[in-house]
């Protein structure tokens, strides 16, 4: 359970850190935007660095699918617009893939 927390909170720092870069370049929004969009990517990265496990890169790979699942969830509730079924469908074979990545038996 740690480390789905680790990973909620990395993938709030990500999507929250590219939307300030997103405002600011596509909204026209302030350049200040980036400071907190900057500190969010940190934040961001610090807690992938908290996954319990071994290889950094299965870390990652297994944290694309909770990606998906955050940027679908972003789209719903802070753009407002609702996920379609192939959305749906894409996030929950992406987040199948995640589990096998970081849960699947490995030798010792």
């Amino acid at each position: 359970m740690v480390t789905i927390g680790w990973y909620i909170i990395a993938a709030l720092g990500e999507i929250a850190g590219c939307f300030a870069f997103w405002a600011w370049f596509r909204l026209d929004k302030s350049p200040w935007w980036l400071v907190p969009g900057m500190l969010s990517l940190a934040i961001f990265a610090y807690a992938l660095t908290r996954v319990d496990s071994a290889h950094a890169g299965r870390a990652y790979a297994a944290y694309g699918g909770v990606y998906i699942m955050a940027s679908i969830l972003w789209l719903w509730t802070v753009e407002r617009h609702t996920p379609d079924r192939w959305d749906l469908i894409g996030t929950a074979v992406a987040l199948g893939g995640a589990a096998i990545i970081l849960w699947g038996p490995r030798p010792v």
